[in-house]
């Protein structure tokens, strides 16, 4: 088991929050013109291969226990679903709106993290998670009313991708994260080609296989890429930091949509936005101030318990 190094894990989830909204991005683009299927094998074809050289290279142990294998297929299965479900968001949704509407999966996520695997959630982490998400409802406010039932698709994405990050929380320590990425990618596109097999002949368009543009080709490489890189640092910062301390950090992926929407869709937030930005970036540098000073209490009390010994 490795021990929990609440410092890195932040940086790591820095990074997926940096990378995901790419990729979300590059799925927008060509949402309204690509099947489902297409979308989806692109994401995962890329997870499963990309790591292969790097597996071989450094000759890393790819087997596992039947434990980390049921463990393997069912959040694969949860990560399908939950990427289904925010690609047909954003073919209705602005990228910024459908991730605010998302981002009550912070708060599932802390809940989930407390009464499933026993994570301390401080009041600290909690304020923190508060402050953000208040912020998040300054940047877009999104209306019901306006896009109708698929404002409720993020709902249940925030329900599945905390589901996810817990599951992956538990087998992170114990399978390497470089492994897990290829053997999620093989078993997420194995499904997904199975699925294909049974149902394609329904005539349903989502579910088929067709020939590609020059711009849809580039953005399923950018898909399978951003969501590689991504998921790969999500999963070596639960590796290393409990649920509850990443939670807050989320919201710096709020802003990084927001300013992607921006520059290629248009989506310009105004000055309300903007106050909610730096309410979200402020929520996830306290928790790095909190994780720090804790840290340093930590190895500071080991230090005197030493010197007293």
């Amino acid at each position: 088991m490795i021990a929990d190094r609440p410092i890195i894990g932040i940086l790591f989830m820095m990074g997926f929050c940096l990378l995901a909204p790419m990729g979300d991005a590059a799925a927008k683009i060509i949402a309204l013109t690509t099947p489902m299927m297409m979308l989806l094998l692109a994401r995962y074809a890329v997870q499963a291969i990309l790591p292969v050289p790097i597996i071989l290279a450094s000759r890393r142990q790819i087997g596992m226990s039947w434990r980390i294998l049921r463990v393997i297929l069912a959040r694969s299965a949860v990560h399908i679903a939950g990427v289904a479900t925010m690609y047909t968001a954003l073919r209705y949704l602005p990228l910024a709106d459908a991730l605010a509407i998302a981002f009550v999966y912070p708060f599932i996520m802390l809940v989930m993290g407390h009464l499933f695997l026993g994570e301390q959630v401080g009041i600290r982490r909690i304020g923190a998670c508060t402050f953000g998400f208040a912020g998040t409802l300054m940047i877009i406010q999104p209306s019901f009313a306006a896009v109708g039932w698929p404002a409720l698709l993020p709902l249940l994405v925030a329900f599945l991708f905390a589901s996810l990050v817990l599951m992956t929380r538990q087998i992170a320590k114990d399978y390497d994260p470089i492994c897990l990425q290829a053997a999620s990618g093989l078993a997420s596109a194995v499904m997904l080609l199975l699925l294909w097999l049974a149902f394609h002949n329904l005539g349903v368009a989502d579910l088929q296989i067709t020939a590609v543009s020059g711009l849809q080709a580039i953005c399923l490489i950018l898909i399978g890429l951003f969501g590689t890189l991504s998921h790969l640092s999500m999963n070596y910062a639960v590796r290393f930091a409990p649920s509850a301390t990443l939670a807050p950090m989320q919201y710096i992926e709020l802003p990084v949509a927001t300013s992607i929407g921006w520059l290629i869709f248009g989506e310009l937030p105004n000055g309300l936005a903007a106050l909610g930005i730096t309410m979200s970036v402020a929520s996830g540098l306290a928790v790095i101030y909190f994780e720090h000073r804790a840290l340093t209490r930590h190895k500071h009390s080991l230090q005197q318990d030493t010197t007293q010994a």
